[in-house]
């Protein structure tokens, strides 16, 4: 009986150890993954020397896109040529699901347009998924593993290509003087919203930006696309904003959360708060493709 015992209590901590190797494995692996990606980004920023705003870059704008950039407090400030931000929140990663906490970190370049996001959602202190989204030399790529091991979402082409520069557009709101780029046109609606378009390769993106009376960005709705079933489906998404606070010695939105309007309802998924934003804080060493080492959560 004492055997048997040891044999099997040998084999359970076997087992364990097995478990949680592969899973510091699968950590380091994905965790390698990411810091590729961000380095790929931020060794194509195209380093030059910044552009200051002027007031004479908001002439011929919609007014109350004009409204909203001079209330962000853009004029005579540089515009960035990276960003990198911190979020927490929580989410849902699956409609039948309970809500989780969320933790991510984000790097983007602004010339050209590109993103990395990397998430993690814990059940209490327990990280049970890692996701990374992004928007690189054109196109988007949606990855989701749970306990960073097993792929519950690997997402491309042309639908996630779409559904990943719709992000950057509307994620433009935390770098706002990048509207005022070559790539971004606008077209007036009425005294409280315009259509931003952003074009980047041969493709676009088109989305309506909502201000309030103060100059306030509160909602950006555009469609998207969506993954149902391993499957993309194409929906009207909207990002309700918040809060504001100020970043940078701008003002920008500082919580928020997006959401697909169905015909059963609105489909919330997840809401995040900004905890840190900073700009041109990792350029590469030299212009254009010299790839820099950068700590990605």
């Amino acid at each position: 009986m004492t055997t048997t015992l040891k044999r099997i209590s040998t084999s359970t901590a076997l087992t364990l150890s097995a478990g949680f190797a592969a899973e510091v494995l699968g950590y380091r692996a994905f965790h390698q993954l990411v810091r590729q990606d961000v380095e790929a980004l931020l060794g194509g920023v195209k380093v030059a020397e910044p552009t200051i705003v002027t007031a004479e870059m908001l002439d011929g704008l919609p007014v109350p896109v004009r409204r909203y950039l001079t209330y962000s407090g853009v004029m005579g400030k540089p515009i960035p040529r990276t960003v990198h931000l911190r979020q927490a929140g929580r989410m849902q990663l699956n409609p039948a699901q309970p809500w989780v906490r969320l933790a991510a970190e984000e790097h983007y370049s602004i010339d050209p347009p590109g993103f990395v996001w990397d998430g993690t959602a814990y059940l209490g202190p327990i990280p049970i998924a890692r996701a990374r989204d992004r928007y690189l030399g054109g196109h988007g790529g949606m990855l989701v593993k749970v306990a960073s091991l097993v792929s519950v979402a690997d997402a491309t082409g042309p639908e996630t290509d779409q559904a990943a520069m719709m992000r950057y557009l509307n994620e433009m709101m935390w770098f706002p003087a990048a509207f005022l780029g070559a790539n971004i046109s606008f077209e007036a609606v009425d005294e409280s919203s315009a259509r931003v378009t952003l074009a980047d390769r041969d493709q676009t993106a088109t989305a309506t930006m909502f201000f309030d009376e103060v100059g306030r960005l509160t909602d950006f709705v555009a469609p998207r696309y969506r993954l149902i079933d391993g499957q993309a489906e194409l929906a009207p998404w909207s990002t309700p904003i918040t809060s504001y606070r100020d970043f940078e010695g701008l003002r920008l939105p500082s919580a928020g959360k997006a959401l697909y309007k169905l015909e059963d309802g609105d489909l919330e998924y997840i809401e995040v708060t900004v905890t840190e934003l900073r700009y041109d804080t990792h350029l590469p060493a030299e212009p254009s493709g010299a790839a820099t080492e950068v700590k990605a959560a």
